[in-house]
């Protein structure tokens, strides 16, 4: 059987590439990375691949806004190849910078309209928050990369600019409506938290999204970060030998398959 194929995308300052290029490798798949410029000189190379991956970092130091450059960049060079390569169903997935990436790009969370209508921006504490977080997964949700999950997780985080505010409340209340929200911060129980355990202040405590046909991910916390329990700071594991995460990239790749 072919493998499936995952293109990891990665510029300056991108430094989650490795970790994300593992965790698909241990779900089987095939992976490059693959740096912006030579897709700017390829621009079809991109849809040789199953699946997309903008991993984290601090793409062009996060100069004007996180993940902003990048998202200009890759919208003005090569931008139709990636729409095409969102709206035929392929999974992408955008974590942390990434997930700035996908929603200044504008393929979160409408990926037809490819406008941005949301931001990821300084969390309220004003400062670098890097901690393990609790994630309530909502059932309803599309997202093809959330299924097999506990409803309630643990990932890691680590950002500046992680507070999602959507355009207004007209759009919140359509992410809801169309079960666009994946995950929500919360405590262990799955109930309403307070700072820290919401590191930065996200409308209605939104930690991750999903476009409206399920196939386009974004979120802050960090699933290539959470393989295996020995990752884990009190060794937990999602019931298998591997951790929360590794089912995520695992949920994508068997659903190319």
């Amino acid at each position: 059987m072919k493998k499936v194929k995952v293109l990891i995308l990665r510029t300056a300052g991108t430094n989650c590439d490795f970790e994300t290029q593992n965790a698909f490798e241990l779900c089987g798949a095939s992976v490059e990375r693959l740096h912006i410029n030579f897709l700017v000189n390829n621009k079809n190379k991109i849809l040789d691949y199953d699946i997309l991956a903008f991993p984290g970092g601090f793409s062009y130091g996060d100069d004007i806004a996180s993940g902003k450059i990048l998202a200009n960049e890759i919208k003005n060079k090569f931008g139709s190849q990636v729409e095409k390569f969102a709206l035929s169903g392929r999974p992408i997935i955008g974590i942390c910078n990434g997930f700035q990436v996908l929603v200044k790009m504008g393929l979160l969370p409408e990926s037809e309209l490819f406008e941005q209508v949301s931001t990821l921006s300084y969390n309220d504490s004003n400062k670098f928050e890097c901690r393990w977080v609790y994630l309530k997964t909502e059932q309803k949700s599309n997202c093809i990369w959330t299924k097999n999950l506990a409803s309630v997780i643990s990932l890691p985080v680590a950002h500046g600019e992680g507070k999602f505010i959507p355009k207004d409340k007209e759009l919140l209340s359509k992410l809801n409506k169309d079960n666009q929200v994946v995950f929500r911060y919360s405590t262990k129980d799955g109930k309403e938290p307070e700072y820290p355990l919401c590191p930065n202040g996200s409308a209605e405590n939104i930690a991750g999204i999903c476009n409206k046909k399920g196939n386009i991910f974004g979120l802050m916390p960090h699933p290539e970060r959470y393989i295996f329990p020995l990752q884990h700071p009190c060794r937990e594991s999602s019931g298998s030998e591997y951790g929360w995460g590794k089912i995520i990239f695992q949920n994508a790749v068997n659903a190319v398959k």
